[in-house]
């Protein structure tokens, strides 16, 4: 064997060995293929690629290539040269799919860009930094105030699905609670939730001014604005005072550790020595997949210098913001709650 010929051979070797943890293209192409929503608009036909470009507003001959490599993966199907149809996998991409998947991998939401991010991890690794402001020039928070279509796509996102809602919400033993502050609480879907379960309960919204905004209209299309109050503001900056509970969902693992800190600490400044700080986090359980959490956690550091957490860890934050942890517990779909009060208390 020659040495060119033994050097492709290690080639092959290496690329059969490396290519399912390398391979770029197919994902960004599957991405694509969500962002045009191609599965919506083959729906059950056999759509001629020049008839689906026109379609979905693109090149036909840059189509036909992408489709092609798509259905070598398994991905769509190509039943006559140029002609495309959907398959079980490519199903999965439909809007009105329960999974959500084509939302989530949207380049045009923020699904999307948050995958995009990740084009940026080299800067991370180096630094320790998030590297969404080297990706994409401002800051997540920044970024979401700056464009619509982004921000609602997050909120969607933020939103999960009904019963993970229902379970976060009853995490908590509410009875008893008159006034309960969602702090970074997006558009309220959580206190929305709270309010239909208790009618005697009082909510108040925190989170950014246009964040809240959007919350104010979400609660009025449900009728439930006239039992809350509203706060267009950062959670860093001093708390309205007066609830019983400060709630966080999903809230603490944004952050890094001493961002986490300042969040709780204003929490136990506005809750006083009467109040509680109920941080809610998804943890997935002591059954959930390690390779799942620990994609998570490199993205939440990517994304913004957060962290997903070991019960411990949330000790330690909550230690530092000198709060005492009265009570853990892991709800049924994994959701982690500890119960906190100020530690003077």
């Amino acid at each position: 064997m020659t040495e060119a010929a033994g050097g492709e051979a290690a080639w092959e070797s290496a690329w059969k060995v490396l290519a399912p943890v390398t391979d770029l293209v197919t994902p960004m192409a599957v991405r694509v293929a969500a962002t045009l929503r191609l599965t919506d608009l083959i729906g059950g036909d056999r759509v001629p690629v020049q008839e689906l470009a026109r379609r979905s507003g693109t090149n036909a001959d840059a189509l036909d290539r992408m489709l092609r490599h798509l259905t070598h993966q398994g991905v769509y199907t190509e039943p006559e040269p140029g002609v495309f149809a959907v398959n079980e996998p490519a199903a999965l991409l439909a809007s009105g799919h329960p999974s959500g998947m084509r939302a989530r991998l949207d380049l045009d939401g923020f699904g999307g860009r948050m995958d995009l991010a990740c084009t940026g991890l080299l800067h991370t690794v180096r630094t320790g930094e998030p590297a969404w402001e080297t990706v994409f020039g401002l800051s997540i928070w920044s970024h979401l105030a700056s464009d619509e279509h982004l921000g609602a796509t997050f909120d969607a996102m933020m939103a999960d699905g009904s019963d993970y809602l229902a379970d976060a919400a009853a995490g908590f033993d509410w009875s008893g609670v008159r006034h309960v502050a969602d702090v970074g609480g997006g558009t309220g879907v959580l206190l929305a939730e709270l309010l239909r379960a208790h009618p005697g309960l009082r909510g108040t919204l925190v989170d950014l001014p246009d964040t809240a905004g959007r919350g104010r209209r979400f609660l009025a299309d449900r009728g439930l604005d006239d039992r809350c109050s509203f706060a267009g503001q950062s959670f860093f900056d001093p708390l309205p005072a007066g609830a019983d509970v400060y709630v966080l969902r999903r809230v603490i693992h944004d952050w890094d550790d001493g961002s986490a800190v300042r969040i709780l600490r204003r929490c136990a400044e506005a809750a006083g020595p009467r109040g509680r700080i109920v941080v809610i986090e998804f943890h997935g359980g002591t059954d959930a997949a390690p390779a799942m959490r620990a994609e998570m956690d490199l993205r939440m550091l990517v994304i913004n210098g957060g962290r997903e957490r070991t019960l411990e860890q949330y000790r330690a934050l909550a230690d530092a913001a000198s709060l005492e942890v009265t009570g853990t517990h892991m709800t049924p779909l994994g959701h982690l709650v500890l119960t906190c009060t100020p530690a003077a208390a």
